[in-house]
C-alpha cells in the first residue's frame, strides 16, 4: 500500500519531543527481552496500547530539529520512530497482520529514501555555501577593478578635452586676428592670402570642434563598454551570491519536517485501519 500524503495543517506545533524510551505512563512499566523494550500488561488495554503508539508517533510526526545541519538528528529521529513500532508490535495482545506489516515496511522505507535526499541536498548546500566566499571576493575585486579602469578613463577625457578646448581656442584668436586684418589693421596683407588665411583657419577649427566631438562620443563608448563588461563579469557573480543567501535560507528551514510528519500520520493510518480489522474480525472457535 503506497500512503497518499495528506494536506497538512498550517498551525505549527512548538512542543519538544521526549525521549520515549525515558517516558513514564502511570499505567505501565517498562522491561528488556532481547534488544527491544517492550510494555509489560499490568492494567493497560489493547485500546490504551493503540492510543499510546498513535500519540507517540504523533508527537515524533511534529518535532522540529533545533538548527542547521539538520540531517545530524534524521538517524536519530528514525530510530525513535522504530522503536515506537518495535515496542507497538511486540505487545503479546497486538498480534500484527500480514497487511500492517507490509504497510509498516513500505512507509518506513520511502521516509527512510526521502530523509537520504534530503540529507544529500543539505550537504550540497553546505557546499555551496563554503564556496561562497570566493564569490563573494571575487566580486569586490571586479567592483575595484572597474573603479580603477572607470577613474583611469575618466581622468584621461579630462586632459583630452582640456586640451582640444585649448587648440579651439587658439584658433579662435587666430581667427580674431585675421578679422582684424580685414577691418584694416593690418593693411600690409594682401587680400588674397587674408581669404587664404582665413579659410585655413576657419577648416582647421571646423576640424577641431569635430575632433572634439568624436573624442567626446568615442569616451562615452568606452565608457559603455567598460561598465558592460563589468556587469557582464558580475552577473555570474552575484548569481553566486544570490544563490548562497537561497542556500542560508534554505539551511535555516527544516525541510524534512512536512515529509516526516507525512510519514508519521500514514503509519497512524496504518495502525487505526489494522485496529478496525482487529476489532472487526470474529473471535476465534474454541
Amino acid at each position: 500500500m503506497v500512503y497518499r500524503p495528506r494536506t497538512r495543517s498550517s498551525k505549527k506545533v512548538s512542543w519538544k519531543t521526549k525521549d520515549f524510551q525515558k517516558k513514564k505512563h502511570p499505567n505501565k512499566r517498562l522491561s528488556k527481552y532481547g534488544n527491544k523494550q517492550v510494555w509489560e500488561e499490568k492494567t493497560v488495554s489493547l485500546q490504551q496500547l493503540f492510543e499510546i503508539t498513535l500519540k507517540r508517533l504523533h508527537t515524533l510526526g511534529n518535532q522540529k530539529f533545533g538548527s542547521s545541519p539538520f540531517c545530524e538528528h534524521f538517524d536519530r529521529w528514525l530510530l525513535n520512530v522504530e522503536a515506537v513500532l518495535d515496542e507497538f508490535e511486540a505487545q503479546p495482545d497486538v498480534n500484527i497482520d500480514e497487511q500492517f506489516t507490509k504497510e509498516r515496511n513500505q512507509i518506513v522505507t520511502e521516509i527512510k529514501l526521502q530523509l537520504d535526499n534530503r540529507r544529500q541536498q543539505e550537504n550540497s548546500l553546505e557546499i555551496q555555501i563554503n564556496n561562497v566566499s570566493d564569490a563573494k571576493n571575487r566580486l569586490q575585486q571586479t567592483k575595484k577593478e572597474y573603479v580603477a579602469k572607470a577613474l583611469i578613463l575618466k581622468n584621461k577625457k579630462i586632459v583630452t578635452v582640456k586640451r582640444l578646448n585649448k587648440e579651439l581656442e587658439t584658433l579662435k584668436e587666430e581667427q580674431e586676428q585675421i578679422i582684424k586684418i580685414k577691418t584694416g589693421f593690418f593693411r600690409g596683407v594682401t587680400k588674397k592670402e587674408r581669404e587664404k588665411r582665413e579659410a585655413l583657419t576657419m577648416q582647421r577649427y571646423s576640424d577641431k570642434q569635430q575632433e572634439l566631438e568624436v573624442t567626446v562620443l568615442d569616451f562615452k563608448e568606452k565608457q559603455k563598454q567598460l561598465r558592460e563588461e563589468y556587469e557582464n563579469r558580475c552577473i555570474p557573480l552575484l548569481g553566486e551570491v544570490k544563490a548562497f543567501q537561497k542556500c542560508t535560507k534554505e539551511m535555516d528551514d527544516d525541510s524534512s519536517l512536512e515529509e516526516r510528519w507525512f510519514a508519521c500520520e500514514a503509519l497512524s493510518d496504518a495502525i487505526n485501519n489494522f485496529l478496525q480489522r482487529k476489532i472487526s474480525k470474529p473471535p476465534a472457535s474454541s
